[in-house]
This record gives structure tokens, C-alpha cells and sequence, in this order.
């Protein structure tokens, strides 16, 4: 199991795992929008981490430099 402060977002954590095979499993944020973050949680559930991580970085919230989804890119990145 994986923890990542997040920066510059809502959410305060993202909690997730890797398995052997470099999907993405149990993805939580802890704060931020509630319905977004669940979606995003299992959206992402199963898929490879690259995959993940081209699809989600660079995404702003608003005015926002980055965002969730953004955050869970550069928590996944970090775990290559």
C-alpha cells in the first residue's frame, strides 16, 4: 500500500496499490470532491500505471495548477 501527500489539491491523501503485473488497485482520496475522486478511484481501478498516469497528468482543477487526478499521476510516477 502506497500513501501520497498530495500538493495544491482538495484531497489531502491518495492511498492506492500496485500489483506485480503494474495495475493500479484500491485507489482512495482522502478529502476532495467526493463523487469526482470516487470516480476517478474507479475509473482507474485495474488499468495499467502508465496508462493511468498519460491519461491523468497535466489535468488543472480550475484555476489550479494541477488537480486529483494530476495528483494521482505524479503518486503513481513516484512509484516507478
Amino acid at each position: 500500500m502506497y500513501s501520497y501527500k498530495t500538493k495544491g489539491t482538495c484531497a489531502s491523501r491518495i492511498d492506492f496499490e500496485i500489483d506485480d503485473q503494474r495495475k493500479v488497485r484500491s485507489v482512495k482520496f482522502i478529502g476532495g470532491c467526493s463523487g469526482n475522486t470516487q470516480g476517478v478511484a474507479k475509473l482507474v481501478e485495474g488499468m495499467d500505471l502508465d496508462e493511468v498516469v498519460a491519461r491523468l497528468e497535466g489535468i488543472r482543477c480550475g484555476m489550479k495548477p494541477t488537480s486529483c487526478p494530476d495528483q494521482l499521476a505524479k503518486a503513481l510516477k513516484e512509484c516507478e
